[in-house]
């Protein structure tokens, strides 16, 4: 896929993560539903399975890429073999590239100086590979601005769970109060610098806490969430897209409300009142970002 066809960055709601070395799960991704399959080579892929991983990369990325869905893999750092897995992986073409453990923004330009020697090495078009640096320890959750600029490669920067809250020295819940800092500051961070901000994955089983986690992570701004079980795409492909019913009241709020706006002339208007509620200024500009979101998704 030419990088011009590609999903546009803030259209990636749902991003899987899978075992690296497991064909199964790989090719199962594609009925998933996820925007975006990674082939995970880090933590789902211990060394020894590593060979595997490389041996059949190629013809999971075509896999994913006949089926329309964004490829991605996750690279170990470079000082702990992940210049062996870029060696063997940007090979099959992989439109992004993720790398774990980032840290400091001399990582990513790195990062950077590998991938585009390799881009020229297997005739790849140049500077087509996009990267996403994941955030995982509290050095790298205090650097993320440096590290979404290192490089106009990045178009995404992702932050996870288990390495932060073993770094804060936390114990990981359910509720996830934990990161509610780390998941606040993060996003703030790649707002200011205009990069995607990815949330970290609900890293439990049960339907009804990632329903709760998915509505703190659209309650907190992020358009995109990393997921490492796949039964969860569904609810964050559904609570990051807006619904109908959503933007039939975002229509009529705009519509109301200018209609008051002009109606007022040069006095200030208080509100405008739709179906009982008064709606005010804050709601008409969070209306008018909802419609925005769905324009981009086709939805009217």
């Amino acid at each position: 896929m030419k990088s011009a066809d590609r999903l546009p960055p803030q259209l990636r709601r749902s991003w899987l993560f899978l075992a690296g070395a497991d064909q199964q799960a790989l090719s199962d991704g594609c009925r998933s539903g996820a925007d975006v399959l990674v082939q995970e080579l880090e933590t789902f892929t211990p060394p020894e399975r590593r060979p595997q991983a490389y041996r059949i990369c190629n013809g999971v990325m075509a896999e994913w890429r006949a089926a329309g869905i964004t490829t991605s893999i996750r690279v170990n750092p470079l000082e702990k073999g992940g210049v062996d897995d870029l060696q063997a992986v940007m090979k099959a073409r992989p439109e992004i590239i993720q790398m774990s453990l980032v840290a400091t923004p001399q990582q990513v330009i790195a990062l950077d100086e590998v991938v585009t020697r390799l881009e020229k090495e297997y005739g790849i078009e140049p500077g087509s590979t996009e990267l996403v640096p994941n955030i995982e320890t509290t050095l790298g959750l205090i650097n993320t601005m440096a590290i979404a600029k290192a490089s106009p490669r990045v178009t995404a920067v992702l932050v996870a769970t288990e390495d932060m809250v073993a770094d804060i020295g936390s114990q990981r819940t359910r509720a996830g109060r934990e990161l509610d800092y780390v998941r606040s500051r993060f996003i703030v961070e790649c707002a200011a610098v205009g990069v995607s901000a990815i949330d970290c994955p609900y890293s439990y089983v049960d339907n009804e806490g990632a329903e709760l986690d998915m509505q703190i992570t659209r309650n907190l701004g992020y358009k995109a969430k990393a997921i490492v079980n796949a039964q969860f795409v569904d609810v964050v492909n559904r609570t990051l897209t807006p619904t109908h019913a959503e933007v039939v009241l975002a229509n009529k709020i705009v519509k109301t409300f200018d209609e008051a706006r002009v109606a007022a002339g040069e006095r200030r208007i208080p509100g405008a009142i739709v179906d009982g509620f008064l709606v005010e200024v804050p709601d008409y500009l969070a209306a008018r970002r909802l419609l925005a979101r769905a324009s981009q998704f086709g939805i009217s």
